[in-house]
């Protein structure tokens, strides 16, 4: 009967280990700079549940809209950043809206 609590006990804790390990590794951050009048990763590929955070780095506003509308930041000036948690899988294309010939895509699978 001892073995079997054991057993059952490790089992649970195998269990309740597991799940915090998929919980931390669902929930993860992707950075993205704003240089140059370009998305320093203007295509990239994450699983769903990525925050992603676009941060500017050029002396001018810079904003990050995605072509469906699904997000919009504000206009970031020097240093400002805005963050995204992609849930669903999908492709979003984005850009600036001060600058529409600045594009960028996030894969989401």
């Amino acid at each position: 009967m001892p073995r079997l609590r054991f057993a059952v006990s490790l089992a649970a804790a195998a269990v309740l280990a597991f799940g915090a390990i998929g919980v931390a590794l669902a929930a993860t951050e992707t950075p993205i700079k704003i240089e140059n009048f370009t998305f320093q990763a203007p295509a990239i590929t994450v699983a769903a549940g990525t925050t992603v955070t676009w941060t500017n780095d050029d002396d001018i506003p810079h904003t990050v809209r995605a072509v469906d509308g699904s997000f919009h930041s504000k206009a970031m000036d020097t240093a400002d950043s805005y963050s995204f948690t992609f849930t669903k899988p999908g492709v979003y294309s984005y850009f600036c809206t001060l600058h529409p010939k600045m594009v960028g895509k996030v894969v989401v699978k």
